[in-house]
C-alpha cells in the first residue's frame, strides 16, 4: 500500500492484520519495527476516523427517520395514529 493512496477500511484492517501477524510471529525485521508500528498507528487512526464518521452518519439518519415518524406533518392527510393498521 502506498502512502499516497488512502486505503479503504477493509484494506486498512487487512494491512493491520499483516503487521500484527509479523509482530506476533517474531518475523518482523528489527530495523523495520519502528516503521511498522508507526504505520499500524496511522491505520488505527484511519479506522477510528472511518468508524466515527459512519457512527455520525448512522445517528443522523436514524434521528432524521425518528423525526419524520414523530412529526404529524409528515402523516398523509386524513390519517391519525388510530387510523394505522400496521
Amino acid at each position: 500500500m502506498t502512502a499516497d493512496v488512502t486505503p479503504t477500511y477493509a484494506d486498512a484492517i487487512a494491512e493491520l492484520d499483516v503487521i500484527l501477524d509479523q509482530l506476533e510471529s517474531g518475523d518482523a525485521d528489527i530495523d523495520a519495527l519502528a516503521a511498522q508500528v508507526g504505520r499500524a498507528a496511522e491505520l488505527v487512526r484511519l479506522c477510528r476516523d472511518r468508524l466515527d464518521g459512519a457512527r455520525t452518519e448512522v445517528t443522523r439518519i436514524v434521528t432524521e427517520l425518528d423525526g419524520n415518524v414523530a412529526d404529524p406533518a409528515n402523516e398523509p392527510e386524513g390519517t391519525t395514529d388510530g387510523d394505522r393498521s400496521s
